[in-house]
């Protein structure tokens, strides 16, 4: 038996969600095209004959700009202590930047590095090459693999790879776990997935979600959950005119909802205002934004 634990960390938007979700072959984590998408140091659980591997997809290493952005980069930090590997995922059609040399700085010489070029399908080979040579140089990385997340290319190999940083040989959860994340916090998730989906650049990233309240019913669940905004303006956008956008999030919500609790869903969507959320320490901590214990 062979386990361990790994975390993906990168700058935003690199499609560290995405790699996870092809991994483990069925969606743990949230995607858009906006950075920050991911809040919070979320687990998928990949299990083979012999093999367990825990990843720990992590928030988008970035300048902060409120109490929120401290917090997603300090998960994403501590994220990176007692695991087996890390996992540094760069888009391969984006220069390598400062923002990259913050994050392999904050990484190096903890445990091996594994680089990850990610979104290898918009490439040739020849320029996918010339590029593996220039990322040798930047630093000695125990392996670098040229994948496409969204297309699932090179994934088994990438899987091979990590295979042989395990250091344990204990299976950690159940074979038929595949995220320690509660299902009320899948739920959240994808109701802010489909706002930010449907939204597209109208709403910024000071949109979150919670559960309010989720009972079970003989052949059915009532979920009631709200999406927060800091302002009057973003409440207006999500309602839409004569609510046509909250049902459309809505609508989109539960068909995915009925597929995660295999079961028909009543889903009942309610939008919040509260000024400046991403600032202020009560809500961060409401909102499940809060040190965990050790």
């Amino acid at each position: 038996m062979k386990s361990g634990f790994i975390a993906f960390v990168g700058r935003p938007n690199v499609g560290k969600s995405t790699l996870m979700n092809s991994i483990i072959n069925q969606k743990i984590a949230i995607t858009s095209n906006k950075p920050q998408t991911t809040r919070n140091a979320i687990q998928g659980i990949y299990h083979e004959d012999e093999v367990q591997m825990i990843f720990i997809d992590t928030p988008g290493i970035h300048k902060p700009n409120h109490k929120l952005g401290t917090y997603l980069n300090k998960q994403a930090y501590d994220s990176t202590n007692d695991v087996d590997a890390i996992v540094l995922i760069v888009d391969i059609n984006s220069p390598w930047g400062k923002g990259d040399d913050f994050v392999l700085d904050k990484i190096k010489g903890k445990v091996p590095v594994i680089l990850v070029l990610n979104k290898i399908d918009k490439l040739k080979k020849e320029e996918i090459l010339n590029k593996i040579d220039e990322y040798q140089k930047k630093y000695e990385f125990s392996d670098i693999v040229p994948v496409s997340a969204l297309k699932k290319e090179n994934v088994d190999t990438l899987i091979n790879v990590m295979k042989k940083y395990l250091t344990d040989n204990i299976p950690y959860y159940e074979k038929n776990q595949i995220t320690n994340q509660p299902i009320t916090f899948q739920i959240s998730e994808i109701i802010r997935e489909k706002a930010f989906i449907k939204t597209k650049e109208e709403v910024p990233h000071s949109l979150t979600c919670i559960v309010d309240n989720m009972k079970k019913k003989k052949d059915s669940y009532l979920i009631q959950a709200s999406i927060i905004v800091d302002r009057e303006s973003l409440k207006k956008i999500i309602i839409g005119k004569n609510g046509s956008m909250i049902k459309e999030i809505g609508s989109k919500a539960r068909i995915e909802l009925e597929q995660l609790l295999n079961s028909k869903v009543y889903l009942e969507l309610y939008v919040k205002v509260i000024k400046k959320w991403r600032d202020k320490e009560k809500y961060l901590q409401e909102f499940g934004f809060h040190e965990r214990e050790k």
